[in-house]
């Protein structure tokens, strides 16, 4: 078990989003679940950039806090652990800035962990793009989403 309190793979079957913790904090309600989803993903986006163009620790530790808590919203509990590493080690030394011919550059602890919290969000994003896809097709009447429905 991890801090997130899941299992350090990223959900049921390596799946990057937990739809049955999903479905728990959604109540089973499909169209909130695909609102959650859409706005998630819609907003890592911004929190990625974010954490990219952190001036100093203490913003790097802001923007991977509030990927952190949504991440573990939606059950993706690999983007939420690698970002409360990014978080706390921004909060300790790791995130720290240096100056380097006049630009500030994180260390390469925090551009490590960066570059693998983007790469598990870029993967959870097109889980959820999918997801959102074939939910749309479910909804007029298809029957490809069987192997993504919360059951």
């Amino acid at each position: 078990m991890s801090a997130t309190g899941a299992s350090s793979d990223s959900g049921k079957n390596g799946v990057p989003v937990d739809l049955a913790h999903l479905a728990r904090h959604t109540f089973g309600d499909r169209g909130l679940q695909q609102e959650v989803l859409a706005l998630f993903e819609n907003q890592s986006a911004i929190w990625m950039e974010r954490l990219k163009r952190a001036g100093d620790a203490s913003e790097l530790s802001e923007a991977a806090h509030s990927l952190k808590g949504s991440a573990r919203g939606i059950g993706a509990w690999q983007v939420a652990e690698l970002a409360e590493r990014l978080e706390v080690d921004g909060k300790a030394t790791v995130g720290r800035l240096s100056m380097l011919e006049g630009d500030k550059v994180p260390s390469q602890a925090a551009r490590d962990l960066t570059r693998d919290l983007e790469e598990a969000l870029g993967e959870t994003n097109t889980f959820i793009k999918a997801f959102l896809e074939d939910s749309g097709s479910a909804a007029k009447g298809g029957e490809d989403g069987a192997d993504m429905t919360l059951g």
